[in-house]
């Protein structure tokens, strides 16, 4: 079992750890603190270890800066129109902690903001757990949530399990930062991105889901064929211009609930490439339009807006408000699972 080594403490004393996974030649660090990624480190193509997430030296740059760097997110992560939903004929009504209108990531003290239990470390995995009881962030039911982190030789796998005692809504992610030319290498635009999906939602000027499911074809939001991020971002498109870039959900071909590839990044300049695989129905492509502001990032490095892109796997943001979206309902004594991997390479 890895030995833990202190991240800091909560200003109620709870302490916050760091543990370090090992594979190979591949390693990631992981606080306690929103079970957060705080490292992940893999061979460029010349071999030497480069560290591909945004990420902070401090519990208190964690604490403060309000982005979600490699956090676990939930209850529901994305945003929920209006901030209510609906269910079993009862409004719930939740923090409007977004635009002052909507809700996001889980509401004022949502999954990331919080110290999560280690229930299971070995060398190469890490067993988290969290309890959310009835009524926290206004959502319904006792609910119960372990993550696991396995690191392999072939990359990282994120396993999603939670439970409730009652009807309720769950939509987990995590919200890690990649910088597949290193952490402290600036902006992300020269990085080429593939979605493997036909279809995506558009949203209106808030980032809320219109409700339209869009055929990507003959706009800025086909990325069906690798293509640098930079490439079409700045274009006269409406959906990038109210989102100051891309940060929309894409709904992946293929079969949820089966991991399939969903994604394909790489570096030209290291070499590194990455693929995600997924199970849940759609990810949220996002091009860090707004990381300016936050605190020091590890080795002090500042980062600027797009020094990072994100990959959330996710269901339909506001999901809960759209009947034509897969359902996010978890039903009480029914189990979420699902799967996110993380797969390296370099040439």
């Amino acid at each position: 079992m890895p030995t833990p080594i202190s991240f800091g403490v909560m200003p109620d004393g709870t302490a916050v750890e760091l543990y370090t996974l090992t594979a190979g030649v591949l390693s990631c660090g992981i606080i306690t603190f929103g079970g957060s990624l705080q490292s992940l480190r893999v061979p460029d193509r010349a071999g030497k270890p480069v560290d591909v997430l945004l990420g902070f030296d401090a519990l208190e740059a964690y604490r403060t800066h309000g982005k979600s760097l490699g956090a676990l997110v939930g209850r529901y992560a994305n945003r929920i129109g209006g901030a209510k939903f609906t269910l079993n004929g009862r409004t719930y009504s939740l923090a409007a902690n977004n635009n002052g209108v909507n809700h996001l990531h889980g509401g004022l003290m949502g999954f990331n903001k919080r110290v999560w239990t280690v229930e299971d470390a070995s060398d190469h995995r890490l067993i988290l757990s969290l309890f959310s009881p009835d009524g926290e962030e206004g959502y319904p039911g006792n609910l119960t949530v372990r993550v696991t982190y396995e690191l392999t030789e072939e990359g990282l796998t994120i396993g999603y399990r939670a439970e409730c005692d009652q009807d309720t809504v769950c939509n987990l992610t995590n919200h890690a930062y990649f910088n597949l030319s290193g952490h402290d290498s600036g902006p992300v635009l020269d990085q080429t991105i593939q979605l493997l999906a036909d279809f995506y939602t558009p949203t209106d000027s808030l980032s809320i889901p219109t409700g339209e499911i869009a055929p990507v074809e003959g706009t800025p939001m086909d990325l069906r064929r690798a293509a640098p991020i930079g490439a079409r971002i700045g274009e006269d498109f409406s959906q990038l211009l109210q989102a100051g870039g891309y940060d929309h959900n894409w709904i992946p071909n293929g079969e949820p609930g089966i991991l399939r590839p969903i994604a394909r990044a790489s570096s030209p300049v290291t070499g590194i490439s990455m693929e995600v695989l997924s199970t849940f129905p759609g990810v949220q492509f996002y091009t860090g339009n707004h990381l300016d502001g936050c605190p020091a990032g590890k080795d002090g490095v500042f980062y600027g807006n797009r020094w990072g892109f994100c990959l959330e796997t996710q269901f339909y943001p506001d999901s809960p408000n759209h009947g034509n979206f897969p359902s996010s309902v978890l039903r009480a004594g029914e189990a979420f699972q699902h799967t996110a991997a993380f797969h390296f390479s370099a040439e």
